[in-house]
């Protein structure tokens, strides 16, 4: 408690009380006056101090010429902002520059700094003057539509807050530390903005999670991508959420073949010099692996960063570590605090619309009012002026009559009842205005403000015309403003169902042998007859050939399994979309394998969250040097990013094959010399995951498995072999005998010169269409019923035509077309399909 000294000059005060309140003071002048904008016009004290000297005190709208930018800061901190002039300055420079507002302010001329973090040049040497934007910013504020207040020594008033037509603070955002709080608050699209508060005046009860159908996201003026959405929906909802921004970026390939990541943008705020070196200094760590070269190669056409990879990395695994480590992926906190009447809220998207609505409805109101003010003074004096002219000869006789303008006014206003106003107009209206032309004149500005003035009226009296007016200016200042989103929305993969976005098409995999993939529509790929050359599969290098085509459909989850052991998991729709001769993508750069690994197998599953799906399957695979090993599906039922082990592999060894069963198949292994073996599934036991397996089938010297074969019990289904150079035939499974597993097995081909070695076995039924593709990358799709039944040890007809040194690359059963289509009618001699003018034989069936 205060108690005054004896002399009464000195005053006691408990000093935690006067430092809550000293500090409390300073507190809310910074909040107020400094740090937090207006929810109205969306604008701290300074940018509204700089926007209202640049319009009303310096006249620098954007039709006038450009002034020295050390001229406007000089004005605005003499009359309004007595603070450093670097702080008014670079508030000006910020509201000029592209990178930092969407809707930038300010036409500056001159250097105002870089995306790199280049600063400006000194004020002395750039000029600025007000956009186009800025004019409907400041449109009205002559009009008494918003309240102005004394400068800070009392000598020129300014305005409290402008009368903006543009939502200011949602469309440039927001950001200040005051003490206690800070904003932080993002910019957004124009169009999208003026969108919403549209469907606001239609109906003042629309919730948040509605306005979200026309204001998406933040829309930054960097563009780059927001990963992710659930932090979008609470920033709208809540005030408060963290949005992810990551950078654009694409994978292009360099002269020589090497794969290399362009960035095209960068999240908002970020310094793109910074994170440049940033990520160089990261590589010369060692922190991040795999990037060979960067380059900055950003011009006036645009940004473009270039990091030239290794031969051995993988682009997805690079740029996966560039956005955890680099500030190629930041978080844009946002804190949605703004002045509500001179006190610090928290608001949603929707009170920001509210207020500004609010804002704008204050403003038309009192824009009206001063209008019908000024209509009604205008014709109250045409009403005088119009009794003066009809009345001319009586006027100018009390005119001359009078000792005095006075007197003569004074004379007027009892003769006619006018009032001091009218009478003055009269006494200063000029001798012009007795023509017949100047009266007509007088007449029709009367007649329009009659008009006017009614409908100010009107408007005063009905708020539904007051919204439809504030409606039409936005619409008008979208069709005048309105862009394009520059940034792209990326729901993140637990925030959407993406098969939604799919229909359940079949689809053909290709994969080659140098480890390109693609899906194609199964549509594309036509049937011919036994014994066609084909039809162009792929485009590919001259090294190159397709080696793996699989069937499956968009919603199918597809297991790879690599020569190493290791399964990876991947949905069919994320595997990228080519044209039957395309050469398609890089499987590195789809699912993450190490660069000296390659896919073997793949399995074919939907189900992988149905228990008792998992539980009661199995897979089971073979390897090149005859090991077999079975397992539950249920431990490959948990999809990981970066894969699992599948199998142990010897080394000198890889895999060749993986099957999904129901655990009572018949298992067939056939090797490269033509013998194959048939057991039990049940011969197999289960084990691990990370087991290595155990015997399949026992090989000699040089020889290898090429393949395996699954048949359930309950399906009838021949097996189907073929040599390398196109020999084939079907066999009944009931020709091969049971045998222990682990032995030599019995033969299955008869192996000549002319057949090759074995190349592939399938089980097939006459369901089924056989495609072929041969190392030159042509293929054949033919019927499977063309190719007859033979023996176990025969030899089997010709089911390919190969030219030259050519050979088969891969054989796969697909499901018959339901509209088969043959190319050419089968003709001995005849051309089926033959490039380049060349043709080709087919062969007897019974050869």
């Amino acid at each position: 408690m205060a108690e005054a000294s004896e002399e009464g000059r000195i005053i006691q005060i408990n000093i935690e009380e006067e430092m809550k309140t000293a500090y409390i003071d300073y507190s809310m002048s910074v909040i107020v006056s400094r740090a937090l904008p207006d929810v109205r016009d969306g604008l701290k004290p300074v940018h509204r101090r700089i926007l209202y000297d640049m319009s009303n005190e310096l006249n620098l709208y954007s039709d006038k010429p450009h002034r020295k930018s050390a001229r406007i800061v000089g004005d605005v901190l003499g009359k309004f902002h007595p603070h450093g002039d670097s702080s008014v300055y670079e508030a000006m420079v910020r509201m000029a520059q592209e990178w930092s507002l969407r809707y930038q302010l300010v036409d500056g001329q001159g250097n105002f700094g870089s995306v790199d973090g280049d600063g400006p040049a000194a004020m002395r040497y750039t000029e600025a003057r007000m956009r186009k934007i800025a004019d409907e910013v400041m449109a009205d504020i002559d009009k008494d539509t918003v309240d102005f207040r004394p400068n800070f020594d009392e000598t020129i008033p300014e305005p409290t807050v402008l009368p903006t037509k543009i939502p200011l603070l949602l469309v440039n955002g927001a950001s200040g530390i005051a003490v206690g709080m800070a904003t932080n608050m993002p910019p957004h699209n124009l169009s999208e903005v003026i969108d919403a508060t549209c469907a606001y005046i239609d109906d003042r009860q629309v919730e948040t999670s509605e306005l979200l159908k026309y204001v998406k996201a933040p829309d930054f003026p960097t563009g780059g991508i927001i990963y992710g959405y659930e932090g979008v929906r609470e920033a709208y909802e809540t005030g408060r959420g963290r949005i992810v921004m990551r950078a654009k970026t694409e994978i292009e390939h360099t002269s020589t073949g090497r794969e290399c990541i362009v960035v095209t943008e960068i999240p908002y705020m970020v310094n793109k010099a910074e994170m440049i070196r940033k990520i160089a200094d990261l590589i010369n760590d060692k922190k991040i692996e795999g990037i060979a070269y960067i380059n900055d190669e950003s011009d006036r056409s645009g940004m473009r960063i270039v990091m030239i990879l290794k031969h051995d990395a993988v682009a997805s695994v690079v740029l996966n570590n560039l956005f955890k480590l680099t500030p190629m992926q930041t978080s844009f906190p946002v804190n949605n605090i703004a002045l509500v009447d001179g006190r610090p809220m928290l608001l949603t998207l929707r009170d920001l619309i509210r207020h500004f609505v609010e804002h704008r409805h204050d403003v038309v109101v009192r824009r009206t009012r001063y209008d019908l003010a000024q209509a009604e003074k205008r014709a109250h004096i045409l009403e005088g002026l119009l009794i003066a002219v009809d009345h001319i000869d009586e006027v100018i006789r009390i005119i001359r009559g009078s000792q005095s303008p006075d007197a003569a006014k004074i004379a007027l206003i009892e003769r006619f009842s006018l009032t001091e106003v009218q009478a003055a107009a009269i006494i200063d209206m000029r001798l012009r205005a007795l023509t017949g032309l100047e009266r007509d004149k007088l007449k029709n500005e009367y007649d329009e403000l009659c008009k006017q003035i009614a409908y100010y009226k009107e408007v005063l009296e009905s708020e539904p015309l007051q919204m439809k007016i504030i409606k039409d200016e936005l619409l008008e200042i979208k069709q005048k403003y309105g862009d394009e989103r520059r940034t792209e929305i990326v729901l993140s993969a637990e925030e959407f169902n993406p098969e939604d976005f799919y229909a359940d098409d079949e689809m053909v995999i290709t994969i080659s042998h140098m480890g390109y993939i693609k899906r194609t529509p199964l549509t594309e790929y036509r049937t011919q007859n036994r014994g066609g050359v084909g039809m162009k599969g792929c485009s590919t290098r001259d090294e190159d050939f397709i080696e793996h085509i699989y069937v499956t459909t968009m919603h199918n989850t597809m297991l790879f399994f690599t020569e190493k052991g290791r399964c990876y998991w991947l949905k069919v729709y994320a595997i990228p979309e080519g044209t039957r001769a395309s050469k398609g993508r890089a499987i590195q750069n789809v699912i993450q394998i190490e660069p000296d690994d390659a896919v073997r197998a793949y399995i074919n599953v939907r189900r992988l969250d149905d228990r008792e799906y998992v539980t009661s399957n199995y897979i089971i695979m073979c390897t090149k040097a005859g090991i077999v090993k079975k397992t539950l599906l249920e431990a490959y039922s948990r999809p990981r990013q970066n894969g699992v082990n599948a199998i142990t592999i010897k080394e000198g060894d890889q895999l060749i094959e993986a099957k999904l069963t129901s655990g009572d198949s018949e298992v067939l292994l056939a090797a490269k010399e033509g013998k194959a073996i048939r057991f039990n599934e049940k011969a197999v036991r289960p084990i691990g995951r990370t087991g290595a397996g155990v015997k399949g089938i026992t090989i000699d010297g040089d020889d290898e498995v090429v393949g395996m074969i699954c048949v359930e019990k309950d399906r009838k289904e021949d097996i189907l072999v073929v040599s390398e150079h196109g020999y084939g035939k079907r066999t009944d499974l009931d020709d091969y005998r049971i045998t222990n597993r682990g032995g030599k097995g019995v033969k299955t081909l008869q192996i000549t010169e002319k057949t090759g070695k074995l190349i592939a076995i399938k089980a097939v039924t006459d369901e089924n269409d056989l495609m072929i593709i041969n190392r030159s990358g042509l293929t054949i799709r033919i019927p499977v019923g063309d190719i007859r039944l033979a023996g176990r040890a025969t030899q089997g007809v010709k089911v390919i035509n190969l030219r030259g040194g050519d050979s088969i690359a891969s054989v796969i059963e697909v499901p018959k077309s339901e509209e088969p289509e043959s190319e050419t009618p089968e003709a001995e001699g005849g051309s089926v399909d033959a490039p380049d003018g060349q043709t080709s034989g087919t062969e007897n069936m019974n050869e």
